[in-house]
């Protein structure tokens, strides 16, 4: 009943002194039996070492190691080869782990058994450092007997020491492997687009994008060149036309001497004094001095002709036999050398003419072909650009890898280092008596509770004021304080409870 209205704390220390034995029997027994189960349990002890994963001894700035990612992933990975079935039944062929049971069970439950012996745990870092990495590990392993318990933790330790060197060193020389194949390829592609490249190279040639400057330089020379043959063959033709004049007024004054004296003699040199002035005319200014000589000579020779009273036009000096019998003078001689001379000088400025011309459109066409050129070239050069540069990038990788590679064959990268070596348990960490007994007692404590809390939750008794204030529904007037009661005696059948002889005392008769 007491349960069924607002508790007090009188009220919980009632029920507890009335209830007492519900917790005390129940806490004692849990607690001794739980303390005498832990004595008979089998005893567990756990060897535990720190790994500490050190870093490699050659800065990063000078070798960078090719053993990149994630630690916990490492030892992941590493984990898994170490517990392995075949790692772990050689551990226990060398140990001598379960001789009992060898043979009567199957080896991969002795081999999950141990596994599940086997604990790794990572190392995390303080907050204060903010490190990124892991700092290292640790191993537990929990065996029957102390010293097979650091055995175990000593051959897995000293496994994850050797794997991880493995494990970096594989890693390191595949990687140096990968970049060395990767770089012959990258070679084999590189040789081709040079091959490409010289070969458009040869066939264009003149043509080529850097060429153009030079061309353009060679075009205004050629140009220059082709205006200095010009000129020369021009002049060269004039002097011919004024050697030839000369010519002709030497044959004609010879023929004059042989033939004696000719009424036309004057006026044919007079014909070829005009012939010559026209000539340096074309060439020379008025000044010049030979234009001015025969500017007298002509005056001269007219005076003459005058007072001769000869005719002024003379006939073409081409109609006149030069074949004559008589030998030709020096003068004549050397007129026609120099003649010679002009021709062959005029055949050869036109062959040079001619080369030249032909230079010119030989540039004028590849300064046409240029810009399609430049087009394919650059296409050309930006391949092969391309291909060098992942060449040369191959190459500074395959250099560093070696030298990580070399790095690791001499346990200078990082490294596993073994802080706390494995270590022999002094107590077992399994069954632990005192947490048993402690828990027994709580045990008991709680299941003396629970049985209390039954019996009052199934107790009708009125024991309070406010138990019949709350049955009733009534205020209370008054109460019969409790007394000492004899022992019952019965009569016919009813129990008679008899109260003490006070002034105040009544008897109470009830029926069973």
């Amino acid at each position: 009943m007491v349960l069924q209205r607002e508790l007090k704390l009188d009220d919980y220390i009632t029920i507890l002194r009335r209830r007492i034995w519900f917790l005390i029997i129940p806490a004692i027994t849990l607690s001794v039996g739980a303390y005498v189960l832990a004595c008979y349990l089998p005893t567990r002890y756990i060897s535990e070492t720190v790994v500490l994963v050190q870093e490699q001894r050659v800065p990063e700035d000078y070798v960078r190691s090719v053993v990149e990612g994630d630690l916990s992933g490492r030892l992941a990975t590493m984990q898994e080869q170490i517990f392995s079935r075949m790692r772990l039944q050689q551990i226990i062929e060398k140990l001598g782990l379960y001789r009992e049971e060898i043979g009567k069970r199957p080896m991969e439950d002795l081999v999950d058994r141990l596994r599940k012996s086997i604990t790794v745990s990572a190392v995390r870092p303080m907050a204060e450092t903010h490190a990124d990495g892991l700092p290292g590990f640790t191993i537990d392993v929990t065996a029957s007997r102390p010293v097979l318990a650091q055995q175990i933790c000593t051959e897995i330790t000293s496994l994850f020491l050797q794997q991880n060197v493995v494990l970096r060193a594989e890693r390191a020389e595949d990687t140096t492997q990968f970049i060395s194949s990767q770089l012959a390829d990258s070679k084999a592609r590189l040789d081709e687009q040079d091959a490409k490249l010289a070969d458009f190279q040869r066939k264009y040639t003149g043509s080529l994008p850097d060429e153009a400057q030079t061309n353009f330089s060679w075009l205004s020379s050629l140009s220059a060149q082709l205006d200095s043959v010009n000129q020369a063959i021009d002049r060269a033709h004039q002097d011919r036309i004024f050697l030839e004049s000369n010519l002709n007024t030497q044959l004609n004054a010879a023929k004059t001497a042989q033939s004696g004296t000719n009424p036309d003699t004057l006026g044919q040199q007079m014909a070829a004094l005009e012939q010559q002035l026209t000539v340096l005319r074309s060439r020379y200014t008025d000044e010049y001095p030979d234009v001015i000589r025969l500017k007298a000579d002509i005056a001269s020779l007219q005076r003459r002709m005058k007072a001769e009273g000869a005719a002024v036009n003379a006939p073409s000096v081409d109609k006149f036999d030069h074949a004559g019998s008589v030998p030709d003078s020096p003068q004549i001689q050397q007129l026609r050398a120099q003649i010679y001379q002009l021709d062959v000088t005029i055949r050869e400025k036109s062959n040079e003419q001619a080369r030249i011309q032909q230079k010119i459109e030989q540039l004028q066409s590849r300064l046409e072909l240029t810009p399609e050129v430049e087009q394919q070239y650059k296409a050309l050069t930006r391949d092969y650009q391309t291909a060098l540069g992942f060449y040369n990038d191959l190459l500074r990788k395959q250099s560093d890898s070696e030298m990580a590679t070399d790095l690791e064959k001499r346990q200078e990268g990082e490294q596993f280092r073994v802080l706390d070596p494995p270590s022999l348990p002094q107590k077992p960490s399994f069954p632990n008596r005192p947490k048993f007994a402690v828990g027994g007692l709580m045990g008991g404590l709680a299941l003396g509770g629970l049985i209390g809390f039954l019996l009052e939750f199934k107790d009708t008794s009125l024991r309070t004021e406010r138990d019949v204030e709350m049955v009733l529904k009534l205020p209370t007037l008054a109460t019969i304080p409790m007394v000492p009661m004899e022992a019952p005696a019965r009569k016919n059948g009813r129990q008679t409870l008899s109260l003490q002889n006070r002034p105040d005392s009544m008897q109470i008769d009830a029926g069973v």
